[in-house]
């Protein structure tokens, strides 16, 4: 029996694996504040609390935000593995590609691919939208709450009362506060509020799907897939569909 070789291919390179470890880190820490301030009621938090709580919530936003701009960016000028065209689901016969992946899959003889494979471009897509979106609301909600940039400035010369000075009002205080301006920035916030909520819970499920598509493509796949989030690199005994002779450290 002839022995296998495995080869090694450099696929991650080093600001992709820094987005993802910061956007674990980001969202991690977005989802347990925002926890709490959901349920700052029932854990008996005072309004000096909800600011506190709101207000790390939005610099760990700002760095999520900032993050995941980069990223976006990230793919136009990454390596090849990087870059839109091999981490969205954008092209000529991708459906007929996934149906092919997923059933070789079901069959136990999966196709290896150093980059993302078919039904990976999928959960990426949807990940990139969600996250989106949650910074894109998450940005207006901190402007509208406790007045932060980008939006707040804004947010307090619309609430501002006759002859009161927009810097002057505070969260949790209605002090200089014309009531109906204020009504109307609420009606105006509820939309993105409760498409802020809802969105929330969809990047939980998507986790979820991610990380069980990560230990099903590690177990049936290898190459590595967990460590290459760590090295850039993944190892396999066959040529991946989607690398070239470049690729082979």
């Amino acid at each position: 029996m002839t022995p296998q070789t495995l080869r090694s291919y450099h696929v991650w390179d080093l600001p992709t694996r820094l987005f993802h470890w910061i956007n674990v880190v980001c969202v991690t820490a977005l989802a347990g504040i925002g926890t709490a301030i959901l349920w700052d009621k029932a854990l008996g938090v005072s309004d000096a609390g909800k600011i506190l709580l709101k207000t790390t919530h939005v610099w760990f936003g700002y760095v999520f935000a900032a993050n995941l701009l980069f990223r976006l960016v990230w793919a136009f000028v990454g390596n090849k593995h990087a870059r839109w065209g091999a981490i969205v689901p954008f092209y000529s016969g991708y459906w007929n590609s996934l149906r092919d992946y997923l059933g070789k899959l079901m069959r136990g003889q999966p196709q290896s691919y150093a980059g993302h494979n078919p039904a990976a471009r999928l959960m990426v897509f949807v990940l990139l939208l969600l996250l989106t979106t949650q910074a894109a609301t998450g940005l207006m909600l901190a402007g509208t709450d406790i007045y932060y940039l980008p939006f707040g400035g804004w947010i307090t010369n619309w609430i501002a009362a006759p002859g009161t000075d927009p810097a002057s009002i505070v969260p949790y205080n209605m002090t200089g506060v014309d009531q109906v301006s204020w009504e109307a920035m609420r009606a105006f916030r509820s939309p993105i509020l409760t498409t802020h909520y809802w969105v929330f819970f969809a990047i939980l499920a998507a986790i979820a799907l991610h990380i069980t598509g990560v230990i099903i493509t590690e177990i049936r796949e290898g190459g590595g897939i967990i460590s290459a989030m760590f090295t850039g690199r993944k190892v396999f005994d066959t040529k991946p569909d989607d690398a070239d002779d470049a690729d082979v450290q």
